[in-house]
């Protein structure tokens, strides 16, 4: 994919000095770091390595990455990572997408608790989905899937929900044999997902504010009260959650093709950018109201990037997680295991091939002959300065 003309670092660049110079109470330094980071992002200032065309010896100099997860350009290789590690864990069976989302009266209240809120939203779907899974009138088995945390909508509005991939079917409660859902489409009810995630959510929510580990600060302060805060919680029992259940889809190709536009992607990608005059933004957006029509959206660059910032996580915080046989200690037991029981069931219908790794391909072809480049040489950003740079390769 070429490079796009603007990049979200063009605007920092440009509106970050009047950001801090009005210093608004909401500005965090974790803020700032993620700015500083994607401003620093494949620059002299990282630092880099020269590499060298293995055919034609050619030479450039690569600038380095900031790795930030809140980066659009650093997720591209944190993806293919995270999904080769996965190749392994996948089963010969279809796949299903749920997306749990909290309702937009919670959204104030989580942009001040985001490591509780976002903690209790991976929880409580999780809960859901496995505890449904296990009563026998539905499914009677063990599920394992991803979860993965988005908090942003296509016009960068706070709006927290999680994507979940399950595996159509699960282990049985004994262990000894994979069970097939019933149902052709999604195999767990969405009503009945709907209501026990509110139910979950609602009473770890009010639990959590008694434990005292909440915060109110600005127009949130009166939600301290408890009186206030059962008003709260009333009113969101009142309101359908929403849960949706995708058809499932295809087998171990697809869905390694399927998570890599979900996991680490950022609240906006450099892609969507179409133009900054004036100190306006223009981006593209879909608009789910009209059948996800493409549209275009211009916003001052302060509100832009205060959009943007809604979506900074908390320090150390896990935004994709894994629960069932595929949590971190069971899963070397169990996938084997699911893998067995699939492969002895009877065959059916949908694609059972496990993906293979591809070959190992070079970093980035010459630019002269098309020959692979290595890297010949590890540079500082003071190596970097001091000597007279040939033609540059941004990697």
């Amino acid at each position: 994919m070429h490079r796009p003309l603007l990049e979200l670092a063009d605007v920092i660049r440009a509106a970050t000095d009047r950001l801090l110079d009005r210093r608004p109470a909401w500005l965090s330094w974790l803020h700032l770091k993620v700015l500083t980071a994607i401003l620093r992002c494949r620059t002299a200032a990282l630092g880099g390595h020269a590499d060298e065309c293995s055919r034609c010896g050619h030479q450039a100099i690569s600038y380095n990455s900031c790795r930030n997860r809140h980066c659009p350009r650093c997720q591209s290789k944190a993806r293919d990572r995270w999904l080769e590690a996965r190749r392994s864990e996948l089963l010969p069976t279809r796949y299903s997408h749920v997306v749990f989302t909290l309702p937009h009266e919670l959204a104030p209240l989580a942009l001040q608790n985001k490591q509780v809120i976002y903690g209790l939203l991976f929880q409580c779907s999780a809960e859901t989905l496995l505890k449904i899974a296990k009563d026998p009138r539905h499914l009677g088995a063990e599920i394992g899937f991803f979860s993965v945390l988005h908090t942003w909508n296509q016009k960068l509005q706070h709006h927290p929900h999680v994507h979940c991939v399950v595996a159509s079917g699960g282990l049985s409660l004994d262990h000894t044999r994979w069970v097939r859902p019933k149902r052709e489409n999604f195999f767990l009810p969405q009503p009945v997902l709907s209501k026990v995630f509110r139910g979950k959510f609602t009473d770890a929510l009010k639990h959590t504010f008694a434990a005292g580990e909440l915060q109110f600060h600005g127009q949130l302060k009166a939600l301290a009260q408890p009186r206030l805060f059962q008003s709260l919680l009333r009113q969101l029992f009142r309101h359908h959650w929403v849960v949706y259940c995708k058809p499932p889809f295809g087998g171990p190709d697809q869905v390694l093709r399927y998570l890599g536009a979900y996991t680490h992607r950022v609240a906006i990608s450099n892609h969507r950018l179409v133009s900054f005059h004036d100190d306006q933004v223009t981006f593209r957006f879909r608009d789910s109201a009209h059948h996800n029509k493409k549209r275009f959206l211009t916003l001052p660059a302060d509100e832009f990037l205060r959009r943007f910032l809604l979506h900074v996580l908390p320090r150390g915080f896990v935004r994709i997680r894994h629960y069932g046989y595929l949590a971190s200690r069971r899963r070397g037991e169990l996938v084997p295991l699911s893998q067995q029981l699939l492969a002895a069931a009877a065959p059916v219908s949908t694609p059972a091939r496990i993906p293979t790794s591809p070959q190992p391909v070079a970093l980035w072809l010459c630019p002269i002959c098309g020959g692979p480049m290595v890297l010949i040489e590890r540079l500082t950003a003071r190596q970097i300065a001091l000597r007279s740079p040939p033609l540059t390769k941004v990697a």
